[in-house]
């Protein structure tokens, strides 16, 4: 039931609800108090206009109906604040004014106050019935769903922010290098660097990004993966390239910019951007790798063929390499739609002046059919899995 009411409902949400209750109970002014230790916050409000309270606005827990309706000094339900003596004490009564009011109490699990879902009227509205009452009360029991729901999504997210915090800490962020190979010379032309995380709970690396980004960390996560890798750009032949993952995000925010200048060897660089990934503004997005361009890194769009976004990004970005994605080169021996399809990206990306690497490249026969295709570049299990730094070091120099 959590993620129906943290998606469906949000502020917008909760303000429909407050109008649904004020019209249909002939109200004026709908609210929902969050009660705190001396006092309350008016944390939605939906009203007429010239209402003297305001969103957000606190009030002590002294003052008006609220407190004393749930401590029992008030009912809940009033149809006319003049025929009860204690509602006519209140100064607000005559103040705001308040004809009408009727307050039910928001509950979380184990009978926990939240505080009041309240709502009045500036007249007396002799038509309200019990039946309203429950109504309102049904209301109440709604966002009390609600807010144990958001609550349970807030420790949620507090708790995976805290995973991700304590896995950069502790450096549990380690890089493998998967070799990319040219098929025409048979021989090691890069490495895509892969991260992988030592640390509990044990999730995959795409979990970690995912869930960094959810939190806030997403960039600050990809930059700490793009500098450890890059690290150990030096230690290789200089005839091997780097590939790195990076986001539209991280890429427009100009956190990568430090690159340019701090001595990277750019032309040994390339920068990968998934199809998955969505792009809001190309032109930000271009501008933005226009320097790392310039300084000769190399743009890749990666797992082409996965979906719509691939063939936007490249018409957008012109990449200097384009990756087929490993649902078009598994099975492409065996299956001649997808044989058909690689054939017609290769020969789009060779028109345009770009290199294709295949990705997930597992079996021999794969790889023939993709050679035979004019495929610049593969990878996969086949060829190297990904490896610590001293194999692909290894491998590279026995290249």
């Amino acid at each position: 039931m959590a993620p129906f009411f943290e998606h469906s409902v949000g502020a917008a949400g909760l303000d429909r609800v407050l109008q649904v209750v004020r019209r249909h109970l002939s109200m004026d002014v709908a609210f929902i108090s969050r009660f705190r230790e001396t006092d309350r916050v008016l944390d939605h409000l939906n009203a007429e206009p010239g209402c003297v309270l305001r969103q957000g606005q606190v009030i002590p827990l002294s003052v008006g109906y609220c407190q004393k309706v749930f401590e029992g000094n008030l009912p809940g339900f009033i149809p006319d604040t003049a025929r009860v003596p204690g509602a006519v004490e209140i100064p607000e009564t005559a103040e705001i004014p308040i004809g009408s009011h009727l307050s039910a109490p928001i509950l979380l699990e184990n009978r926990r106050v939240y505080g009041t879902l309240c709502c009045f009227s500036y007249q007396p509205v002799q038509s309200l019935t019990e039946r309203d009452m429950e109504v309102l009360h049904a209301f109440a029991e709604f966002l009390g769903f609600y807010f144990d729901a958001e609550a349970k999504h807030e420790l949620q997210q507090e708790n995976v922010e805290r995973d991700v915090r304590m896995a950069m800490a502790a450096d549990s962020l380690r890089i493998v290098f998967q070799p990319v190979y040219d098929i025409a010379r048979r021989r090691i032309h890069g490495f895509e660097c892969l991260s992988r995380f030592d640390v509990e709970p044990r999730r995959p690396p795409d979990h970690w990004f995912n869930a960094a980004h959810g939190v806030g960390l997403g960039m600050e996560l990809e930059l700490l993966a793009i500098r450890k890798a890059l690290a150990a750009l030096p230690a290789f032949p200089d005839s091997v390239q780097l590939n790195v993952n990076c986001s539209p995000a991280l890429i427009i925010s100009g956190t990568l910019e430090p690159l340019l200048y701090d001595g990277t060897d750019l032309s040994r660089v390339v920068l990968e951007v998934t199809e998955h990934a969505i792009v809001t503004d190309y032109v930000a997005l271009a501008e933005a790798l226009e320097p790392f361009r310039a300084r000769g890194a190399v743009l890749a769009v990666d797992d082409a063929g996965a979906g719509y976004s691939s063939m936007r990004h490249i018409l957008n970005l012109q990449p200097e390499v384009i990756k087929l994605d490993i649902s078009i080169t598994q099975s492409i021996d065996r299956d001649n739609h997808r044989r058909a399809l690689a054939k017609g990206l290769i020969s789009f990306a060779h028109e345009i002046g770009s290199l294709i690497v295949a990705e997930g490249v597992e079996k021999a026969p794969e790889l023939d059919v993709l050679r035979q295709l004019g495929v610049d570049y593969a990878q996969g299990y086949y060829l190297a899995r990904p490896l610590s730094l001293d194999d692909a070091l290894y491998r590279a120099r026995e290249d």
